[in-house]
């Protein structure tokens, strides 16, 4: 794979991106940030799923206070979700480095689809 192309302003672009479309669907870091990683700054996939994560840490904060003082949050259903998640993440990180990365853009790309045909539904 091509060397990374980590220009601060693509970077920050993709930050910008990544959270407007996080406070704006909910969404952002995954969806968003992983494939422009890999496609447009050349990040290997392994790196650019730990990147995201890294970075939707900023954007989750910062998106769950806005809405909190909002009162736009169900902090109990936060909890309950997002503590088992938690159990999610190490279980998901030990099977990343299980699996190539060839056989993880394949399965990143097809619950793309698989998510776009069902919200279409």
């Amino acid at each position: 794979m091509p060397a990374a192309r980590h220009s601060a302003l693509f970077l920050a672009a993709v930050g910008l991106a990544g959270g407007f479309f996080a406070s704006l669907f909910g969404v952002g870091g995954g969806l968003l940030i992983v494939p422009l990683l890999i496609l447009l700054a050349q990040v290997p996939s392994k790196r650019a799923t730990g990147t995201s994560l890294a970075a939707i840490g900023f954007t989750a904060a910062f998106g769950a206070l806005a809405y909190g003082i909002l009162g736009e949050v169900d902090w109990s259903a936060a909890a309950i979700v997002g503590l088992p998640a938690v159990a999610g993440v190490l279980v998901g990180v030990w099977l990343q480095q299980r699996v190539s990365s060839r056989a993880l853009v394949g399965l990143f790309a097809a619950f793309l689809v698989v998510i776009a045909v069902r919200l279409l539904l």
